[in-house]
């Protein structure tokens, strides 16, 4: 049975996608069977794999399980890892989801013929709190959170707790970690030295601020293929190991 995780953040721009990509890179090259659904209309997911970002009769159509899940999924250039792509129609999911029964389940209904194709799916989703996250959540195994060192980030990872804590399935684990960390800024020391002690499930990981995954857009390629003996790739095989419950190294 395939592990699912959820690389969901409230907030924007903390690094969610760029760990989704590499995370997914990194368990194929591991030997994962591992599928990487692009539920982000903006499509940076698919544009990092060369994935045009278009499903064929829209988000409508898989909502309404007129489209198998299956029918969508699209190889990548690397060997083990499969893409269910962005399409602009994802704005509109929210809406497609309101139209159905029991909306909370169907993302988990949509994957659950494919799971037995696969070791780990990931779903990169959009930020903010919708419909469409609360079906995310109810079909995860782990939220696996990014928190950039600021006070805002932190704080949308509180508002995340106390949603879960009231509207999510029970006990759904998060996997908080810090993103983005530039040790040379004294806030950014400060806020992960003490977040550290004062969120007791926060991975003992930092992905560092890296010029490398920067350089993503242009190579239209993981950061952990391009730059292979990197600190920042070798933070995304830690935390990779972390959330498949590995010893980190």
């Amino acid at each position: 049975m395939s592990r699912v995780l959820a690389l969901y953040q409230i907030k924007g721009g903390v690094g969610k996608t760029a760990t989704a990509v590499n995370l997914a890179f990194l368990a194929a090259a591991e030997g994962y069977r591992t599928l990487l659904w692009d539920l982000d209309p903006q499509g940076a997911t698919s544009f990092y794999y060369r994935v045009r970002p278009k499903v064929k009769g829209g988000a409508r159509k898989l909502v309404l399980r007129k489209r198998a899940l299956d029918e969508v999924i699209k190889g990548t250039d690397y060997g083990g890892l499969d893409l269910i792509p962005a399409d602009f129609s994802y704005r509109n999911l929210d809406l497609d989801l309101a139209g159905v029964r029991k909306p909370h389940t169907r993302i988990r209904k949509l994957l659950k013929p494919v799971a037995r194709d696969y070791d780990l799916i990931l779903l990169d989703c959009a930020p903010g709190i919708t419909l469409t996250s609360e079906s995310v959540f109810h079909a995860v195994d782990a939220l696996v959170v990014p928190l950039i060192p600021t006070t805002l980030s932190v704080r949308t990872y509180h508002q995340l707790q106390d949603h879960l804590s009231v509207h999510g399935p029970r006990r759904l684990p998060c996997r908080p970690f810090f993103s983005m960390v530039d040790r040379r800024r004294g806030m950014h020391r400060a806020l992960v030295d003490t977040l550290s002690h004062e969120i007791p499930e926060i991975l003992p990981i930092e992905i560092p601020y890296s010029a490398e995954v920067e350089r993503m857009g242009t190579r239209r390629a993981p950061v952990c293929e391009f730059a292979p003996r990197s600190p920042v790739t070798d933070a995304y095989r830690r935390l990779l190991r972390a959330v498949m419950g590995q010893p980190a190294g």
